[in-house]
């Protein structure tokens, strides 16, 4: 056994490829060792991964392969052997197998007697294997952009290949991709070590070598460095705290190799223009980490990630440069603040029949009226149901929503498109209800993101939302496979997110939504209604972490509320642990079945349940105790306790035991067969309104 290290080096990843790579690079490494029977299951590995390569450890690796013995059947032994002489077919199939034709034998099976062989596979070495196979892993390897980087080279990578270390134990493995051969040879941090060469003579040297060339390999190492490094540097002011972002941590860790953190400072004035505006260009624009003062006050500081490390003077001169650009960049964005201003959000409105939304589908003028006409339906169905909601204000917001698409400041920071509306509406004087539903507009941008902080601006954000799939729908635009270019899948997420997390509940479905976007497109609409329920599928499996069957039950039971859906899938993944449950839940797939093979026979079950038909003793006690429970379920399903309607249902299960028990359903008489399929579509029709339990997966 031996150690394994395969490492490809780099010109600069994308931050945002980096991590996917480098989970996917040891999937395939130790997928590819498994299936070549070089390392056994659940073998230990390690990933690394920096902006410059990426490299995947291995322990235990076999030095070959053991041979693999494989019985072989030929053919006939008639067709073998004419008068006890072997025939070319014998001589053929002893080539085949790598025997002579005396040591073929004979096997019996059904149909008849065949000459047989044991053939044995010879393996091949460890390094053989590695050198083979690892150029197509690394080929596979997806990429959202790759490239050709050399002439007459067929091999497209996500940038230029720099070397390749394959190493099992002190043995070098000539991996060949891209125009390189794997050595033993990696390279220092480019800037700190001048990029020097690194010799290894064993996979475990790997990460303490690169550590002495400026290079911390582990990504959550690196990780760490950068949170305590951030830590340190801000306790240099007392009172201040650096404002937690994941996502620009995960970002500055797969930027750097060498990381390092040093605290800069802006001109207190910036501090009048809106937070937003300041950390966007902080965060987005420049990669720094805001800072805050005890009461999560915006302070003026940043904190720059470094993938360098310096002297005093040195970092004197770094801060200052930063210093410098963030100042420009915040002239800019006051700059256009003030100028912006100017020309109230009213005015502006003209001005968007000149902004483009799609060529198709007109002008942002245009989705702008759909947008107000979804929004002004949707609106009525929420007040006639008992919702608090302002018509006036949210109609005014709709008018308003996209005017800051004309803006200076959006079109500089195209991130900001609705929050600097709102910010807008605000500044000049709107309401707080018409400045919030324009600034929550965009909400959720994804399954993490918040909803919209009001009825209003969760009304506009699905009305919005819902104007762009239908339209993009009308047109045949459809998402199909990976392909999502107008990101219909994320709109619609993001309506059934906020109908499902809306602090206050609102009373639209799903079908409602798609039928107020395609107005009288019947067609069109049952298509949206239909895209939306998928991403309700989506929404249960991924953000709510129910099983695949329980969805399945779930939807299958009714998909239009989605509020009332989760409840449901919430209640039975409650329940399903409970053997009762696991009974009725194969019972009632069994009665789905049964009644599903009769209609395909043509075989009709009986328009209602006739007690006079029930001639079995078990028959009767499942039809009294179902009807007995069918009125309690149904008012625990009015009132959606979902849970106790479903500890109810599996009360039956005694019932429906006993009845599949003794009771044959596809009786000879016809009268009687029929008064029994009656009774399972009765029983499946009364407790089918929360889940459709022959969706569930049950043991065995």
């Amino acid at each position: 056994m031996a150690e394994f290290l395969f490492e490809i080096g780099l010109e600069e990843v994308p931050a945002r490829m980096v991590a996917g790579a480098q989970a996917e690079l040891q999937r395939r490494v130790v997928g590819m060792l498994e299936r070549e029977r070089l390392v056994s299951a659940g073998v230990e590995s390690k990933s690394f991964a920096t902006p410059r390569r990426l490299a995947v450890w291995v322990g235990d690796v076999a030095a070959r392969q053991e041979d693999v013995a494989e019985e072989l059947v030929g053919p006939s032994v008639k067709v073998a052997y004419k008068d006890g002489v072997a025939t070319p077919a014998a001589f053929a199939f002893a080539k085949k197998a790598g025997v002579n034709v005396e040591d073929l034998k004979t096997v019996t099976n059904a149909k008849g007697e065949y000459l047989a062989a044991t053939s044995v596979k010879a393996g091949r070495g460890a390094a053989e294997v590695v050198a083979a196979e690892l150029p197509k892993e690394l080929a596979g390897i997806y990429w959202a952009k790759n490239m050709y980087w050399r002439a007459g080279r067929p091999e497209r990578f996500v940038r230029p290949v720099r070397w390749m270390v394959a190493l099992l134990g002190s043995e070098m493995v000539p991996v060949e991709f891209g125009g390189y051969v794997a050595e033993s040879v990696t390279y220092a941090h480019r800037v700190l070590f001048g990029d020097s060469a690194i010799a290894l003579t064993a996979p475990g040297e790997y990460e303490g070598a690169l550590l002495k060339g400026f290079v911390v390999a582990d990504v959550e190492v690196r990780r760490q460095r950068i949170r305590k490094a951030l830590d340190k540097v801000t306790r240099t002011v007392e009172g201040l705290r650096w404002r937690e972002d994941h996502g620009l941590v995960d970002k500055l860790t797969h930027l750097t190799e060498w990381p390092s953190v040093i605290l800069g400072g802006f001109e207190p004035e910036f501090l009048a223009l809106p937070e937003e505006v300041l950390v966007t260009v902080m965060r987005d624009h420049q990669s720094y980490f805001a800072v805050e003062d005890k009461d999560a006050r915006l302070a003026p500081y940043f904190l720059a990630v470094l993938n360098t490390e310096t002297d005093a003077a040195g970092e004197a001169v770094i801060r200052h440069g930063n210093e410098r650009v963030l100042r420009a960049r915040f002239n800019d964005a006051r700059f256009f603040w003030e100028f912006d201003q100017r020309v109230p959000l009213k005015e502006r409105v003209e001005l968007l029949k000149n902004v483009t939304f799609q060529k198709d589908l007109g002008s942002y003028a245009a989705k702008s009226g759909r947008v107000r006409k979804v929004a002004s339906t949707l609106a009525g169905l929420v007040l006639a149901r008992g919702c608090d909601l302002n018509p006036v204000a949210l109609d005014e917001a709709a008018v308003l929503a996209k005017t800051d698409l004309t803006t200076e400041l959006v079109k500089e920071f195209t991130e900001l498109q609705g929050v600097v509306g709102g910010l807008y509406a605000r500044a000049q004087g709107y309401s707080a209800v018409v400045s919030d539903a324009i600034y929550d507009q965009y909400k959720p941008e994804s399954m993490e993101d918040s909803v919209p902080q009001t009825v209003e601006g969760a009304v506009l954000a699905i009305a919005d939302k819902a104007d762009t799939i239908a339209g993009m729908f009308g047109l045949g635009l459809e998402p199909t496979g990976s392909k999502d270019p107008f990101a219909l899948r994320r709109a619609a997420n993001g309506i059934v997110k906020i109908l499902a997390e809306n602090t206050v509940a609102l009373p639209l479905t799903l079908g409602e939504v798609a039928g107020a976007a395609c107005g009288q497109k019947e067609v069109l609409a049952a298509k949206v209604r239909g895209f939306l329920v998928e991403r309700l599928e989506f929404y249960l499996r991924e953000a709510k972490g129910q099983a695949y069957d329980v969805v399945k039950a779930v939807l299958g039971a009714g998909a239009d509320d989605v509020r009332d859906a989760v409840a449901r899938a919430e209640a039975v993944t409650a329940v399903r642990g409970s053997d009762d449950f696991a009974a009725v839940s194969a019972a009632f797939k069994r009665m789905k079945n049964i009644l599903s093979q009769a209609r395909e026979k043509g075989i009709a079950s009986a328009v209602s349940v006739d007690d006079a038909l029930l001639t079995e003793t078990t028959e009767k006690a499942l039809a009294e105790r179902s009807a007995e429970l069918a009125g309690r379920v149904a008012g625990l399903r009015d009132a959606k306790n979902y849970r106790v309607a479903l500890e109810e249902i599996a009360t039956l299960r005694p019932q429906v035991d006993a009845f599949f028990d003794a009771v044959m359903v596809m009786a000879p008489d016809a009268a009687v067969r029929a008064n029994r399929l009656a009774l399972l579509e009765r029983v499946l029709g009364d407790f089918s309104g929360i889940a459709d339990f022959s969706e569930i997966v049950v043991a065995g």
